[in-house]
């Protein structure tokens, strides 16, 4: 059979304009940093990630409040100021909730008490995370029905102050629902406006082999994501990336690239955006990657 190499060319140029063309804009694509409200409170390291997030396209500062305090308004104001939309994260369960937890009104007013400091702090939206069981549970769907209502408990009392509700899942919910914790995506959709998928290839088994492969790990984590809704997501999808791998250490360059995997898998399979993950909030790796490379 002879090729016509004219034709297979035009056709893979249409393939990826329209690619191209499916993706969210730039301008639109949420891109953010996690911070510990230890972070937060330090004045100088607030400026300077200010400083740093707008040079590199950064614009959206996801921050814990964990106790509401005066100076943790103050630095929330500079965050504002500078036109970065906060996110407020609450943590739920801290290691995921036991079966006396997860049924307990009690614990769930509390956890609200945070959210309602937050939005007083100026949060339009709100992520919950650790919103599961913890892993030692044995396996029933009984427990993402119970973590539904618990969401839909949030957003009940959301809705009515037009903010919006974010929740973090891990990474293996991706594939479908996780009964040992409680995790199911297409269920939770329906009380929700934003997931963020912990596609980290840190968490998944083997080790070696995703260690190797950032990019095809956070885009088949997210496309298999899509395909739960038959690619309609109902939802924006802000997955959250990793900036160092916990198993194995990388030399500095090796660093860089990992993390440009993961960013070029997240926009190629048509996210809304994403988060960096650095427990220690140490960004400056990420802010490299973003003033010198092509992602955009």
């Amino acid at each position: 059979m002879k090729i016509n190499y004219r034709k297979l060319g035009l056709l893979l140029w249409l393939s990826l304009l329209c690619c191209a063309l499916a993706r969210p804009a730039s301008a639109d694509l949420v891109k953010g940093i996690y911070l510990a409200q230890e972070s937060l409170e330090d004045t100088k390291l607030i400026n300077y990630f200010i400083k740093r997030a707008k040079a590199s396209g950064i614009n959206t500062f996801v921050i814990d409040l964990d106790i509401p305090s005066k100076r943790y308004q103050q630095n929330i104001d500079l965050v504002k100021q500078s036109g970065i939309t906060y996110v407020a994260r609450i943590t739920m369960y801290p290691g995921g909730g036991t079966p006396e937890q997860i049924e307990s009104e009690a614990y769930r007013e509390k956890k609200y008490k945070l959210i309602k400091a937050a939005i007083g702090y100026g949060a339009k939206e709100i992520q919950l995370d650790y919103i599961r069981y913890n892993t030692k549970q044995p396996a029933s769907s009984e427990h993402a029905i119970n973590i539904q209502k618990i969401i839909q408990w949030y957003k009940d009392r959301l809705v009515t102050q037009n903010v919006r509700l974010q929740i973090d899942v891990f990474g293996i919910a991706s594939f479908g629902e996780e009964k040992h914790i409680g995790q199911n995506i297409k269920l939770f959709s329906q009380s929700i406006d934003a997931l963020c998928p912990m596609v980290y290839p840190s968490h998944y088994r083997p080790f070696p082999v995703h260690f190797a492969t950032p990019y095809k790990t956070v885009y088949t984590s997210l496309i298999s994501i899509r395909e739960q809704f038959n690619d309609k997501m109902p939802i924006k999808l802000y997955p959250y990336i990793e900036l160092s791998n916990y198993h194995y250490p990388l030399a500095h360059d090796k660093k860089l690239k990992y993390i440009y995997a993961q960013i070029q898998a997240a926009q190629d399979a048509n996210a809304d955006g994403w988060y960096a993950w650095s427990p220690n909030n140490l960004y400056d790796n990420l802010f490299t990657v973003l003033e010198t490379n092509s992602v955009k």
